[in-house]
Parts: structure tokens; sequence; C-alpha cells
């Protein structure tokens, strides 16, 4: 059956005019435009005119109310009539009508054979009178599901692992297409990929990857959990058949596990921590050569369940009482009475429930005395416009917190974050340190801390001192003036809206920043900066 039986009226839309099956146009209307195929499928969406004897036709997937059809008229509505190709069968086996609105008219077509190629074309309606008839459009109708396996030599099903959790793993994900009885296959269009959870999303997800001429997919991924894991696999065709797949094996515990202060994904290297464009939470190592995130946790998992980018996070290491040996998460929205917790078990995969609580707070002195909270203090969060993760003190194991309140800097330590306890400290009362933005560069080699602190008026970046005393005490006493021992200048808000530091630990305090065009630079301790590119 050729392409322009239809254009003409002739062999089977002849016959079926001929039979009375679709009236026959009695004045033409205004003009309409080539129909579109238009096919909403659970893999996307999917456009085309096929309304010519080049173009490929639409492949029309799985759903259950078939292929959607539109024409653009100029009249009230439109008629559709559909013929299938492959029986060649003259009598058309949907016909339809459906009013326009914003001169588009659309109908579904359901109840069509899988394998099947099918023809159809419209006509513009103005009450009973037609238009002559578009040009004859083509798709052709595939169900059948694609198929995918997955393996790995490195996590084998078996459970004999060759490394561990934290470690990165081949994967190989091999698919297939089966053609539907009587057609041809659409073929793969894309895999999707996850750690015990996908999402929704198509062939333009972050974790999308087309495979190869053979249909093969290797990956090479972190896996972030201990114990038992989930490899979630979905498989789209061209006609957005969806085909799933789920890799379950076992990774073992690392009994010598990298330790950096700074790490969260347990790869031994320090981590800066940035949301993407779509709200990610992105682990970008700070010794990488451009943005790529070695690790991403998804915006799903952020507290509010939609994205990161609203969100304070902090990380410092917490006492070695919990496996891997990576920074704890401090996670905090501005104005919100909540500061959750997450205790890295889980390479920073953020895999397990968030601990939320409010403030329940005990005051002390500068000698660590109980003391009378001031009636301003807020007995929950709500009031921490800033937070930094500040490492032990004072001869704990557990990091503490800075915080900036009101203008002025407090200190929370000495009790235990698990439960939402701790002992707040004022470091300083002159109220001066609103207009400040807080970093915590980590110790030195001899366990002296330090806070640094840009000024948002000037640009010019503070270093404050904070020395071990003999007695292992902190001497906080250089907070008390936020505009002295100014180191460097330039970090206006204009260059780098955003500043931090990895907090590392390695003697060699380092910032990095990120651009207003967003793009992340790092540095040598506040001078020597490197372009890593932009962000993602």
């Amino acid at each position: 059956m050729t392409h322009t039986y239809l254009r003409r009226l002739g062999g089977v839309a002849a016959a079926a005019v001929a039979a009375g099956l679709l009236a026959v146009p009695t004045a033409a209307v205004a003009d309409d435009t080539a129909p579109e195929v238009l096919g909403t499928e659970q893999g996307g969406e999917y456009r085309t005119n096929a309304c010519d004897a080049t173009t490929a036709p639409l492949r029309s997937g799985r759903t259950a109310a078939g292929p959607t059809l539109k024409a653009k008229v100029t009249g009230a509505g439109a008629r559709f009539g559909v013929w299938d190709e492959t029986t060649g069968a003259q009598a058309p086996v949907y016909t339809g009508e459906a009013q326009a609105y914003a001169q588009q008219a659309s109908v579904k077509v359901p109840g069509l054979l899988d394998g099947h190629s099918y023809a159809w074309h419209a006509w513009a309606l103005q009450g009973t009178q037609a238009s002559a008839p578009s040009a004859d459009c083509h798709f052709s109708v595939d169900t059948t599901s694609p198929t995918a396996t997955v393996s790995s030599t490195d996590f084998p099903a078996s459970g004999k692992a060759t490394k561990y959790a934290g470690q990165k793993g081949t994967f190989v994900i091999r698919t297939a297409d089966p053609a539907p009885a009587g057609g041809t296959a659409s073929g793969v269009a894309c895999v999707r990929y996850g750690f015990d959870y996908l999402g929704v999303g198509g062939c333009d997800s972050p974790n999308a990857v087309k495979p190869g001429a053979d249909g093969t997919v290797t990956l090479d991924l972190k896996v972030l959990n201990w114990g038992s894991n989930d490899l979630k696999v979905q498989v789209l065709d061209d006609a957005g058949n969806l085909g799933q797949a789920s890799y379950s094996f076992y990774a073992p515990s690392n009994p010598n596990p990298p330790s950096t202060l700074g790490d969260v994904d347990g790869d031994g290297t320090a981590d800066i921590l940035l949301p993407d464009a779509q709200g990610n939470l992105q682990y970008i190592g700070v010794n990488s050569a451009d943005t790529t995130p070695g690790s991403t946790v998804r915006a799903v998992a952020a507290p509010d369940r939609t994205s990161w980018a609203s969100y304070q996070v902090a990380h410092r290491g917490w006492s070695n009482d919990h496996a891997p040996s990576a920074d704890d998460l401090f996670i905090h929205k501005p104005g919100q009475g909540y500061l959750y917790l997450h205790r890295n078990v889980d390479y920073g995969s953020i895999g397990q429930a968030l601990t939320g609580a409010v403030r329940s707070t005990e005051c002390v002195d500068d000698t660590g005395a109980d003391a009378a909270c001031p009636a301003d203090f807020a007995k929950d969060w709500s009031k921490a416009d800033q937070l930094v993760a500040f490492g032990p003190v004072d001869g704990g194991t557990e990091p503490s917190l800075v915080t900036l309140e009101g203008g002025n800097l407090w200190l929370h330590a000495g009790g235990d974050f698990a439960y939402g306890w701790q002992k707040a400290r004022k470091l300083t009362t002159s109220g001066a340190w609103g207009g400040y933005d807080l970093i915590a560069p980590g110790p030195d080699a001899a366990g002296n801390l330090a806070l640094w602190a840009r000024d948002r008026a000037t640009g010019e970046l503070h270093a404050h001192p904070v020395p071990k005393r003999a007695d292992g005490t902190l001497d906080f006493s250089a907070l008390a003036d936020p505009a002295a021992n100014v180191v460097a200048t330039g970090f206006t808000t204009d260059a780098y809206p955003t500043l931090g530091s990895s907090g590392d630990g390695d003697g060699k305090p380092d910032l990095w920043a990120v651009t207003a065009d967003r793009h992340l630079v790092t540095f040598g301790g506040w001078s020597a900066p490197k372009d890593l590119g932009a962000l993602r």
C-alpha cells in the first residue's frame, strides 16, 4: 500500500468513502496544516509528522489509551480516520471526531495491534462541512518491552566481592529489544540506573546513558552502602516501552577504610559540597581536575524532599565509633527550628533517614560552668543564621558547631547532637559579626583551630586563630573583633557569592569559592586560584 493512496482518496480510502464509512467533504473550510502524531509513553513524549515518503514513522509504545493523533485546524474540530497498512484492509480501523481547542484537535486510538503499521489523515470540520483531507501520515505500533541483564566481577551476585563498599566497581548492563510479532524492533533508546532508587524520568535524566552498538552499557559506580545492595535498571526503547531489571549483591565493609578530615564519600579525599542546578548535592574532591562530582545525593533525599539548594551543609569528623571513617553532616535551613544530622555510615549516600532535633540546650560560661541562657536565646535552631562544623574542642571527640545568631558567635559542644542536646557558650558579645560569612578551615598539624570570616561589605578575608592552650582547651579571645586579622582582599560577594573550606586538616587550610557564573575555584590557602570550570 503506497503513501499516495490516501492523499488522492484512492485505494482503501476511496473504498471507505464508497461504503459510507467516511463522509465525502461537501465544502472546504480554512486550510488545515499537516497533522502530528503524538504518543505519550512512560519514556517521554514522542512527536513526528511522518506525513511524507521519507520521514521515519513514529513508533507508538505500550499505552492503555493508545497513541494520540493531533491535527492543527482552523475550523471548529477535526475528523480522523486510521487504516491498517499491515493487513491492507479497506475499512478503517478507527474513525472519530474531536473539537478543536486553540486550533488543535486530538483523539486517542485504542485497540491497535502490536507490530502493525498504520496510516491516518484528518479533515478540518466547520459544522457539517469538512475540508479536503490532510496529507496521510504514518506510525507503527511496538508494545514489546526491551530487556536488560546486569553482571559484575567486582561485586558478583554470588556474594564473593573482590572490592569493598566505598570503592568503585564495574557493572555491565546488556540490553535487548525484541521485535514485535510481524514488525521490527524500535531499538533501545537509553538505560537509566541507580542504587536502591531510580525515581521518574526519561532519556534526558542525569542517570541515563545510551548503550553502545552492541546494546551494552559499562558503568563504573561507587558502592556507597556496605551490606546488601540493589542496582536498579530501566531500559527504554524508541517507542517508549519500559523494561526493568534489578541486580542484588553484597558489598563487604572495608577493614582499613581511608580516613581524612573533610572526606564525606569515603574515598580518602576531602570534599566540597555544593548543590547542582537540579538541587542534587554534589561531592567534589578538593584535588579534582574539574567539577565532575565523585558522588551525588539526589534532591529527594533533602529534608524537604525537593532540593538541597536552600540548606547549609556543614561537615566534620566524629569520634571513630562508626564506619566508615568519614565526615558526618549537619544540615540546616536558615530560619528553621530543626537541625538535621546525618551520621555517616553509608559513605554520604544519605540512604537512611536524617535525624532532626529541636535544640535542647544548656548554657555554660567561659569556664564551662552551668549558666543561665540569655532571655533572647532560642531553644531551637531558628535564630542560627549560619553554622560551621568546628571539630572537637576541649579534649572531646565529637565535632562542635559554631553558629552566628543575632550578630554574635556561639559554640555548641559538650553534649550529644544525636539526641539534639548540647552545651551552648556565647563566644562574643559585640553583635558585630552579622556582616560576615563564617568559614572553618580545620585544624593545623598541632591541633590549633581557626575561624575565617569574609566581610561581605569589603571583600576582606580575616583569619582568626583559635590556638590550643597548654591544658588542651582552646583560646577564643581572637574572635572578639571580627574586623581584625585581615589576610587577603578581593573576595567580594559580586566576584564570589559563596566561600568555603574543605577543612581537611592537612596543615594547609584551603579556601574554595563559587563565582557569579557558577565556576568552582580552589585556592592554596587563600591565594593561587585555580578555576575547575562550571558547576553542573
